[in-house]
């Protein structure tokens, strides 16, 4: 339970941003199973958009630009989370599009941050400790964004096509900007060049910038001969060095499975690994993805890492 107001630790904050079925959700809701809701709470702020689906229709703007959300309620929830305050959220129902009923919200010892924009504005990016961007290749994304909103959503896919051209100017001008503040942009995607049988997982490209202080993985590569994962120098988008982790997803499981037990090994957790990593979605028959297990790992490292920091 929350401790009384002023007396609470404050906890580690973690944010994932990124397009519309960019693979947020799938991500967080791994990172939740880890370690539990009783150490975890995780938010949408994709619920606090000002209109519902049936008012947006009438609007000059789709939910991705900022005057269709509560930006700055969300900025005031921010920071009351990173101080260790409860919140009252709204809630906007994906399935229906409508806005229901707001919910009281607890942070945990750990606070995961995930939606369209969460590293929108200085004062949202100032309430984290680790950034991430989820960047797929656009086609890629689009796929996954067919497959979830017809499935989920009630749409057909040619009015998920259209809404994805009308809300491409606004995902240049307003998500995609956001990459630039993430201590760490992960893309999930095909390697090039490789003709892998079907069914065979995306890789992983995991750029590691050194705005945050990173594990030192020279072991773990050493472990797994460089076959399942490797490090090398990369340019970003600006043109800075960046280190460029992969983790490649052609690799037989007995050869991920190298490379998840010497990370989890260095995160000093007391239980095995967890099941849960790597899984593409909820259900008995789940899909499971090394690449995705292993960009879990590392995303537990950094935040058990500043947890452990906080308490020193």
């Amino acid at each position: 339970m929350l401790r009384a107001r002023g007396t609470s630790r404050r906890p580690v904050m973690l944010a994932i941003a990124g397009d519309s079925a960019a693979g947020k959700t799938t991500l967080t809701r791994g990172l939740v199973q880890c370690l539990g809701e009783d150490r975890m709470t995780a938010v949408c702020v994709d619920d606090y958009h000002r209109y519902d689906r049936t008012e947006r229709k009438d609007k000059p703007f789709t939910a991705l630009h900022p005057d269709c959300n509560y930006v700055e309620i969300m900025e005031q929830h921010l920071q009351l989370l990173a101080m260790g305050e409860p919140i009252l959220k709204p809630v906007y129902d994906h399935s229906t599009g409508e806005l229901v009923r707001p919910e009281l919200v607890e942070p945990r010892d750990f606070v995961i941050i995930e939606g369209l924009l969460p590293l929108h504005t200085r004062m949202a990016r100032a309430c984290f400790d680790i950034t991430v961007y989820l960047d797929p290749p656009e086609p890629l994304r689009h796929q996954w964004k067919i497959q979830r909103d017809c499935a989920k959503r009630g749409y057909t896919p040619d009015q998920v096509r259209a809404e994805l051209d009308r809300r491409e100017p606004e995902s240049a001008a307003f998500i995609r900007p956001q990459r630039r503040w993430a201590d760490v942009v992960v893309k999930f995607a095909e390697v090039i060049g490789r003709d892998d049988p079907p069914n065979t997982p995306l890789s992983a490209e995991l750029l590691l910038r050194p705005t945050i202080d990173h594990p030192e993985l020279s072991g773990v590569l050493d472990d797994a001969e460089h076959r399942a994962m490797h490090l090398k120098l990369h340019r970003d988008t600006d043109g800075r060095p960046v280190d460029a982790l992969h983790v490649h997803g052609y690799v037989s499981p007995e050869e991920s499975e190298i490379v998840k037990k010497a990370i989890w090994e260095r995160l000093d957790v007391a239980s095995g690994i967890p099941r849960s990593l790597g899984r593409i979605a909820d259900g008995a028959d789940d899909t499971v993805s090394d690449p995705l297990a292993i960009t879990q790992l590392l995303l537990l490292y950094h935040m058990l890492d500043a947890d452990r920091r906080r308490a020193a």
